[in-house]
């Protein structure tokens, strides 16, 4: 059993608790509070002077498929040999042994959302895990979490130069409306399967991750710069009346009240970086800020190794510096992060029976010079400032 005292506690679902109490149990939180018994038999932490936190949440990377510092030997996030490619699972790619992981905790980012890159209009399957472990098996917290699509000038360039579909943005859109139509024949003809044993039909591992997109089991993870992709793949959507998120969504401040009302999520980043395409044009720190102000539901992203997944927190602060609350912007990468992730019931929050994934901060995490003093994942201390 382990005890946290005299902190700081940003629960990031109620009010903030100075000089508060959480204990933890079993990997879990068992109590938080400011009048919190402390059993004898527990390890006692005294984080006086400092903020405990829920362990951060990146909402959108790349961690472990692209790889640090090994070159293009350690880049397994695109098959550019097919545009569409929903088989693939960004489990059977992760390095559990990349050097972003250690970066990752020491940076007091707990949690990350990883998966393929862009090159594909599907692209594949992505993951949601801990980043802390050594096998991947035992580092998922979600497993599909989201299934990648893509639009606007990656997938264009990668087969453009192939000279092969899609070169546009309208062959783009036709691969995904005919991948997502052939799905749901599939769909029909194995419902019917079902009630005929001489009619059954062989298994389709790309139509059947399709079809949980489908059943909503699943959402479309968009990648969509342009605010023209962005209601492309929010059209789509609707036709299909599949979930999707919006991801990296750098022209969603031109389009905030429809995407409000729309209710769709964004993603957003990565920020911290040039605009080294033409869809970037528009690249602002204000665009987190300003969609949640039009009540978008915003995440944060480094889209590692874009950024280094351990400056999360930095690009949360320098969201703040351009306008946004800073209620928001600790949202984007905590309780709104795991909400979008479909994971609030374990992570994002400090609460009763949520993962013991906690930072103690030796000062207040979107100021530059603070730090994490203690890191600790599933219950166990897994760094400490110093060591």
């Amino acid at each position: 059993m382990l005890a946290i005292v005299n902190g700081k506690i940003y629960t990031m679902t109620g009010k903030v608790i100075d000089k508060g109490s959480l204990l933890i149990e079993d990997g879990k939180i068992k109590e938080v509070g400011q009048a919190v018994e402390i059993p004898k038999n527990a390890d006692v932490i005294d984080a006086s002077g400092k903020y405990v936190f829920p362990g951060f949440i990146d909402a959108h990377s790349h961690i472990g498929i692209f790889e640090e510092g090994v070159g293009d030997i350690g880049e397994e996030g695109n098959e550019c040999t097919n545009p569409v490619t929903p088989q693939l699972r960004a489990i059977d790619a992760i390095n559990p042994g990349d050097q972003a992981f250690k970066d990752a905790i020491m940076g007091g980012i707990t949690c990350a959302f990883t998966g393929p890159g862009s090159a594909n209009v599907i692209g594949g399957q992505s993951i949601i895990i801990k980043t802390y472990g050594k096998i991947i098996d035992k580092m998922v917290v979600k497993e599909p979490a989201g299934l990648k699509i893509a639009f606007g000038e990656n997938p264009k360039r990668v087969y453009g130069e192939q000279k092969k579909m899609p070169a546009t943005r309208m062959a783009t859109a036709a691969l995904l409306r005919e991948a997502l139509v052939n799905a749901q024949n599939y769909k029909v003809k194995y419902q019917k399967s079902l009630n005929d044993p001489d009619k059954v039909i062989e298994r389709d591992l790309k139509m059947e991750i399709l079809c949980d997109v489908l059943d909503k089991k699943l959402p479309l993870r968009a990648h969509a710069h342009r605010a023209d992709d962005i209601m492309t793949a929010v059209r789509i959507a609707k036709e299909f009346d599949v979930d999707m998120v919006i991801e990296h969504c750098t022209e969603g401040h031109l389009i905030a009240d429809e995407l409000a009302e729309l209710g769709i999520p964004a993603v957003v980043g990565p920020s911290f970086s040039s605009r080294s395409k033409v869809e970037l044009r528009n690249l602002s720190f204000t665009t987190p800020g300003i969609l949640a102000d039009k009540g978008v539901k915003v995440a944060i992203m480094t889209d590692h190794p874009v950024i280094p997944i351990q400056y999360l927190p930095v690009c949360a602060a320098l969201a703040v510096r351009e306008g946004m609350k800073e209620e928001d912007a600790l949202a984007a990468i905590t309780i709104n992060a795991a909400e979008i992730l479909g994971i609030a019931q374990r992570l994002g929050s400090l609460e009763k029976d949520k993962d013991a994934d906690v930072v103690i901060w030796n000062g207040y995490p979107l100021d530059i010079k603070s730090k994490p003093h203690c890191v600790i994942v599933n219950g166990e201390i897994v760094y400490e400032e110093g060591c």
